[in-house]
């Protein structure tokens, strides 16, 4: 059975005038990602990321360090939801968005991710057929895609984000929305999901396994 490796994008630039740029540690964890994906022993990997640059970026130096001699393919819809956008459109359901408002001693990171934890939910309980829906089916249908391009034998590595793993994992689970908010935010940069493709369909077999950043390499370990 094939085995498709979704893993999420190095650290990005958290704070700077463009955030979808891979960081110094985002690019040392893709690096270290595609030296973990080459112990690892996949078979003739398909390559595949979003069209976002961190995702692109990501694709390309894990498959270089694997020693990978391929030109990863970008696919939309694997491409990350707007989560300033969702942020604009949920404030109220978000709770207070106001900095002031945050716990004492709270970290603008974490700030960030609180409100987009509360978004997230509102988004998905809206139900917009244009929405949620349709955000977590492309990427389904992007990784089903991956899965009939494949030759017998051959694995796949897709280079993506939080969100559309959360996606990914979500409905092979059958989580309900607050599922996929934890999921979701647990997601660590550059971890890797298992699954693997049967005469069934998907099975999950990891979520978010992030060994290769512990230990002596516990200084890539990143959330953002």
């Amino acid at each position: 059975m094939p085995l498709i490796c979704l893993v999420r994008h190095g650290q990005a630039s958290f704070g700077a005038d463009d955030y979808d740029v891979l960081s110094d540690l985002g690019r040392e964890q893709a690096s270290c990602l595609g030296e973990e994906l080459r112990r690892r022993e996949l078979r003739n990997p398909l390559v595949v990321s979003g069209t976002l640059r961190r995702q692109r970026d990501t694709a390309e130096l894990l498959a270089g360090a694997a020693g990978w001699a391929v030109a990863p393919a970008p696919d939309p819809r694997l491409d990350e939801y707007d989560h300033l956008d969702l942020l604009k459109r949920y404030p109220i359901e978000a709770g207070d968005a106001a900095p002031g408002a945050a716990p004492a001693g709270e970290s603008r990171s974490r700030q960030v991710q609180r409100l987009l934890d509360a978004a997230l939910r509102s988004w998905i309980a809206a139900g917009d057929a244009d929405g949620w829906p349709a955000f977590s089916a492309g990427a389904l249908a992007a990784v089903d895609d991956v899965v009939t391009g494949l030759a017998p034998g051959q694995d796949a590595v897709i280079a993506t984000s939080a969100g559309v793993i959360a996606a990914v994992t979500a409905a092979l689970l059958a989580a309900p929305a607050d599922g996929v908010v934890a999921l979701n935010r647990a997601a660590v940069n550059v971890g890797i999901t298992s699954v693997v493709a049967g005469a069934g369909g998907l099975s999950l077999l990891s979520f978010n396994d992030h060994a290769h950043v512990t230990g002596a390499r516990r200084h890539l370990l990143s959330y953002r």
